[in-house]
């Protein structure tokens, strides 16, 4: 690989990734100031509160369940406690939207639980007993909160492990309770990474549209959705997305400004552990009945129920074709991006370390924007390239050929594989990099010494070595890609449904037990990364 070949990467990184987001400005501009004003006031306005009361609803229920449950899992021992460590990072692999769709039929007025409370205590109907309704702001942060709270959750635990007992030990001799030392010593260190893991919680919170919109929640997200679709107003729909572009651009910044200078040093090189205190019997039921709790709401509960309800409609009807069908288009979509995207990330991460300057770290940093950036944003900026291209495409065969090509790369599906590549390149480009920086250079500079060009040592050395990095990447942009509905639902070719837009659609129309084996087949394939981040996670010592 040459230096040639590393600046031809870095350009059509930097033109694949950011053109969308030019385009969009694009398409915002071409929109008449006084539609611009009519969206301010009935759209913009109305969405922008019921966004912003969402993200800090999210926000403290994330930070409060997942920074308690870090430290009660990593300042105290209890039966089960090994085993709850690893079941609190379950809710990962259910989908928000999910979540929402199980929990709308389970506490529908008259859904199982309801009927059940009514039956118990002597109602007859609706009419007589009922439970507030949870399609609320309130629910929808419930819901949202305690599927996110794994974000802030894993960073907080790492962090409170890193962090050394004779800091604690120090507090407790100056006449701190347990707790006061929890919330005056180690809360404060965990800081950066409760900021780290709030800012990536409010951002799926961001990119959420199935749960907000099952729950009626209109937020930034839904409305982009509703105005493009609803409405066919593209211009309209890219102005909000401007507007999700500065949200999102206002949590990034939040994020480094309150880790900004928090910097401390433990007092050795190696230092010692936090000492899990033993809980008395009382007290460690009441551990095991709050760390249970956040699981069985995010996790047990919607996956028995789609269990359930995916063995019944087997049970009645057999497995509908369209699974098959859906299914089939799932595992297309996101098998093509997946290849395309680590094969992106590792050629963009092979020129840092080549090319370890200030354009090369750039490049990264840009290729990264995407995965802070809502599907429906990255779709309204895609359409206008892709449709573009078409027309180019379409007017070339016209002229060359004489017959037309209509929307080729619209209804290949090619959309939707670009938003996914886009979306989810920092995962792969975070990966291989992290890899490679592990591996010495004393490796590049033997083989170079043996006349090894770049090309022989990346697949002869350094692709063996970091090659389990790259899969365990690769399987996270699978499942995302799988689980991704805005830009699906926005971009996909006509007549096609994935098993996201499915379940969608059966919800839409509220016919839950019919999109219950999609969303089973759903978070089953995405307990595989869960199952990953629990095994890479692993911090005990």
């Amino acid at each position: 690989m040459s230096v040639e070949i590393g600046a031809i990467i870095a350009a059509a990184v930097l033109l694949a990734v950011l053109a969308p987001f030019a385009t969009l400005a694009a398409v915002a501009w071409q929109s008449s100031a006084e539609l611009w004003t009519d969206l301010i006031g009935y759209v913009l306005l109305p969405a922008s509160v019921d966004t912003a009361v969402l993200l800090a609803g999210v926000a403290v229920v994330t930070a409060v369940v997942g920074a308690g449950l870090a430290w009660l899992v990593t300042a105290f021992d209890f039966p089960g406690r090994r085993l709850l460590d690893g079941c609190l990072l379950l809710p990962l692999a259910v989908p928000t939207y999910i979540v929402a769709y199980a929990y709308l039929d389970l506490l529908h007025p008259v859904g199982p639980v309801q009927e059940t409370l009514r039956s118990l205590l002597g109602f007859e109907g609706p009419r007589d007993f009922r439970l507030p309704d949870i399609r609320s702001m309130p629910g929808c942060i419930g819901v949202l909160g305690f599927v996110l709270y794994p974000y802030v959750y894993l960073p907080t635990r790492a962090l409170f492990a890193m962090q050394s007992a004779s800091l604690l030990e120090t507090g407790r001799t100056l006449g701190l309770t347990r707790g006061q030392a929890f919330l005056r010593v180690a809360l404060p260190l965990a800081r950066p990474a409760i900021a780290l893991g709030l800012s990536l919680a409010l951002m799926e919170a961001l990119n959420d549209i199935g749960a907000s919109e099952f729950l009626g929640i209109r937020t930034l997200t839904v409305s982009i959705y509703s105005t493009w679709v609803t409405r066919s107003d593209l211009a309209g729909a890219a102005q909000i997305a401007l507007a999700m572009l500065a949200v999102v651009l206002g949590l990034v910044l939040l994020e480094r400004w309150a880790r900004q200078h928090q910097r401390y040093a433990n007092d050795a090189q190696h230092p010692r552990p936090i000492v899990r205190a033993r809980l008395s019997p009382v007290a460690a039921l009441a551990a095991i009945v709050v760390a249970s709790l956040p699981v069985v709401i995010g996790f047990a509960i919607p996956f028995a129920y789609l269990a359930d309800a995916a063995i019944e409609r087997v049970r009645l009807s057999g497995l509908p074709g369209s699974i098959f069908v859906s299914l089939r288009a799932t595992v297309i979509y996101a098998s093509a991006a997946t290849l395309a995207a680590s094969a992106i990330g590792l050629a963009i991460a092979y020129a840092v370390r080549r090319f370890s300057q200030r354009r090369a770290t750039s490049v990264v940093i840009l290729a990264s924007i995407g995965y802070a950036t809502p599907g429906t944003v990255v779709a309204i900026a895609i359409l206008p390239i892709i449709t573009g291209l078409d027309r180019a495409i379409d007017g070339a065969a016209h002229t060359l050929f004489g017959f037309a090509t209509g929307l080729l790369l619209m209804s290949s599906g090619v959309g939707v594989v670009y938003a996914y590549i886009v979306r989810f390149l920092a995962i792969s480009v975070g990966g291989a990099e992290s890899a490679l920086q592990k591996l010495p250079r004393t490796l590049d500079d033997a083989a170079a010494t043996l006349g090894a060009p770049p090309r022989e040592r990346l697949w002869s050395i350094h692709l063996p070595l970091i090659h389990r990095a790259i899969t365990a990447s690769a399987v996270l942009i699978f499942v995302d890609c799988m689980k991704e509905l805005p830009a699906t639902l926005l971009l996909r070719p006509l007549g096609v449904e994935t098993l996201a837009t499915l379940l969608y659609g059966e919800a839409a129309r509220g016919t839950y037990e019919h999109g219950a084996i999609a969303a089973l087949v759903i978070v089953s394939v995405g307990l595989l990364p869960v199952w990953l981040l629990s095994r890479l996670a692993d911090y005990r010592p």
